[in-house]
């Protein structure tokens, strides 16, 4: 079966690349960029200085700082409305995988039309839209290397995932400078989603020799350093490797899949407002435990790529160590179960035959190595539980 494989077209790595936003829009032939970002990001001091930049440069740019987390269609149609009203060319993502899903999502409703629900999967909206520029502040997500974008619909509460090159960034500049005042816990939960996305990418039913690579050195580079951003949140070689590891594991996700953690996060985060990167890494252990035997192969290789296992190791040993190995690093990062987050036991049992069928109805769940019945899955939310 023959790999489509889809990239920015346009991508910047390292220190300062984020300072090269007005030249990347010149070379694109644009000149009025929309910024889109929210309250906090808009007011740091790097923010400010790429609004004096795009102006110094004869830009006209402006800003639209009203997204939120787990982004809403109705801050999609609000970005849109900012979008016709300014006459703007093209939309810049800044902020993490939010603002970048809400900048993709503007794009695509301003070219398109209709409303964000017409474009849930299995609809993929491959027409192009409004060229986006994306400009990560956090590692995790890798939104700005993806075709898809979250958003929440605001009537029925649904997460819904769009697809298609609509949502693909002309231009991604990925500058790892601009994550070193992270959090300790939003670097953790946006490390491990970064993480649960190499791992599915890899084993996804999708995977492709393309996406492999990139998987492969994606869950190397996040697990080795992943410990010590959290630690030291200054600690510039690991913030590095965490921005670029999540850069590769966005792109392999994009171009292969993900897998049953994607397909049982995504109720958690409707039902209960748990960040998608939290809900991941709640999930990633007990989940890649039940996966292990449909594809002991490919969680082996998984588990040699992060240094887990020798090469000379059975797959049950490396399946082994993987499996013991995430549940540690859920206990280093201080990564709540859901009753420890503060769910109710009586709410999360009571929604949990929902939250499973929402699971298995999704394109991501399918793309797993290992389809569990509802029955199972009920059983997977509880053991997850605490």
């Amino acid at each position: 079966m023959t790999a489509s494989i889809a990239l920015p077209r346009i991508l910047r790595v390292g220190a300062g690349a984020s300072a090269e936003l007005a030249g990347v829009l010149d070379s694109l032939k644009l000149s009025r960029p929309l910024l889109v970002s929210d309250p906090f990001v808009v007011e740091r001091p790097f923010f400010q200085a790429l609004l004096a930049d795009l102006k110094e440069a004869g830009l006209s740019p402006g800003v639209f700082a009203e997204t939120v987390p787990d982004p809403t269609s109705t801050v999609v149609e609000e970005g849109v409305r900012a979008l016709r009203e300014g006459g703007f060319d093209s939309v810049v993502g800044v902020g993490g995988g939010s603002p970048i899903d809400t900048a993709k999502a503007v794009a695509l409703l301003s070219t398109h039309g209709g409303r964000m629900r017409d474009y849930r999967t299995p609809v993929v909206t491959d027409a192009l839209a409004l060229p986006v520029v994306a400009v990560p502040t956090t590692a995790g997500s890798g939104s700005e290397c993806t075709r898809y974008s979250v958003i929440t619909d605001a009537e029925t509460g649904e997460r819904m995932l769009c697809a298609g090159l609509a949502m693909l960034p002309r231009a991604a500049l990925v500058d790892f400078e601009l994550t070193l005042d992270v959090p300790p816990r939003l670097t953790a939960d946006t490390g491990l989603d970064a993480l649960t996305r190499a791992i599915e990418a890899y084993v996804s039913a999708r995977a492709n020799p393309v996406s492999d690579g990139l998987a492969r050195e994606a869950m190397r580079t996040v697990f080795t350093h992943l410990r010590a951003a959290y630690a030291e949140p200054g600690d510039r070689p690991a913030r590095e490797a965490l921005m670029v590891g999540a850069a590769q594991a966005g792109m392999a996700f994009s171009n292969s899949g993900a897998a049953l953690v994607h397909g049982m996060s995504r109720p958690v985060g409707t039902h209960f407002g748990v960040a998608h990167g939290l809900s991941n890494a709640m999930l990633l252990p007990t989940l890649t435990e039940f996966s292990v035997p449909s594809a002991p192969d490919r969680y082996a290789e998984c588990a040699r790529a992060m240094g887990l296992a020798g090469p000379n190791s059975t797959d049950g040993e490396a399946t082994g160590a993987l499996v013991w190995e995430l549940r540690l690093l859920n206990q280093d990062l201080e990564v709540p179960t859901p009753r420890g987050h503060g769910i109710s036991a009586e709410r999360w049992w009571g929604l949990a035959p929902l939250m499973a069928e929402q699971a298995l109805a999704s394109e991501e769940a399918a793309d797993g190595p290992r389809m569990p019945t509802v029955e199972e899955a009920v059983e997977l939310y509880h053991a997850v539980y605490g």
